[in-house]
Order: C-alpha cells, then structure tokens, then sequence
C-alpha cells in the first residue's frame, strides 16, 4: 500500500500540474469562456475519461509501445494533429449561430478524442507516475491505478474550476463572438504545432 505522505505529496503535485498552462487547460478555458460553463465541464468529463484510459494503459504496460515504437508515436501523433488542426478551421469558420453550446455527447467526444490522439499524455504518465511506487509497496498495477485515480480526480477538480470561472465570463464576451472563434482556432492552430513538432 503507498504510504500516506506520498500519497499527499503526489496530489499536491497533480493539482499543480493540473492547474499550469497546457493544451488541455486552454482548451477548457476557451471553450468555456465561448460556449458558456455547462460545455466546459461536459469537455472536462471527456478529458478526464482520455486520463482514465492512459492510467489503465500505463498500469498494464500498454503505453510503453509509445515510448519504444516510433512508428505508433508518430501514428497517433500525426492523428491527434490533424484532429487539432480541423477543430481550429471549424472554430474559425463559425458563425456565431453556430457557437450556441454543443450537444453533450459531442462536447465530451471532443474532449475524450483530442486527449486519446496526444501519445505525449501516454508518455507523461509512464514517466511521471512510476516515481511514486515502490515494489515494497505490493501490486505495481495497483498503486499505478490508484495513483492514475488521483491524477483524473485532481484534473477533474482544478478543470471544473476552470470552467466555471470562464463560464461566468461567456455572457459578456459572446457579444464578441467572433473575436473569440478566431482566439479559439489560433489557440487550436498552437496546439497543433505543438504536437506535431515535439
């Protein structure tokens, strides 16, 4: 069993982490600040649930093939580009009729799709998670889940913070909707080059 104090001192990192600026935070900040709280949050489960299947990957072992196949980094790095890039040219050929909030299910395929096409999330948590195991410490898989849990638990908290901060926000800057589309598809755009030359 992992003790307590690593424990403590591995959600305190998490929510750090969870709370500097990445791809995945922009994003929720962008799409509620344009789309409103309610969207942001339902994105945030999506997210959230891509953090779910890399703790599961890692704790089997199943990311390990990112980090020794260049061919599959490369396969899901190219995918998850593209996938960032066509979300910037939808962003900035919305119309503002088109930025009402998303049908759920579609704002929580997006967050679950641009977190399972970036292999850098599978190779963050095969790094970063081992750090705070211990084979005296029983099952390896287990104290890879639980530690995988933490990590989702405190993404999902600092995220629905987020969200609800930028939502507030969405009422007054929908009058410059517009101005917010072409912000949301350079922030894609970013995103995208990122990834793509990492």
């Amino acid at each position: 069993m992992i003790p307590s104090q690593t424990l403590l001192n591995f959600t305190g990192t998490a929510l750090v982490l969870a709370a500097l600026p990445g791809p995945d935070s922009l994003f929720v900040l962008s799409q509620s600040a344009l789309r409103g709280p309610r969207a942001g949050l339902i994105l945030t489960l999506g997210l959230c649930t891509g953090l779910i299947c890399y703790s599961i990957a890692v704790a089997f072992g199943v990311a390990a093939i990112f980090q020794t196949s260049p061919l599959a980094f490369r396969l899901l790095k190219g995918t998850g580009t593209a996938y960032l890039l066509y979300l910037a040219w939808s962003a900035y050929r919305a119309s503002p009729s088109e930025t009402e909030t998303p049908q759920a299910n579609a704002a929580y395929l997006r967050g679950l799709l641009m977190n399972l096409s970036n292999p850098k999330v599978a190779i963050f948590f095969l790094a970063f998670l081992p750090q705070f195991t211990s084979p005296a410490w029983g099952s390896l898989t287990l104290q890879l889940l639980t530690l995988g849990a933490l990590m989702v638990l405190s993404t999902l908290l600092v995220f629905s913070l987020f969200s609800l901060l930028a939502g507030r926000l969405s009422t007054r800057l929908r009058r410059s909707e517009h101005n917010l589309n072409r912000i949301a598809s350079l922030i894609f755009t970013l995103l995208a080059g990122k990834l793509a030359f990492s």
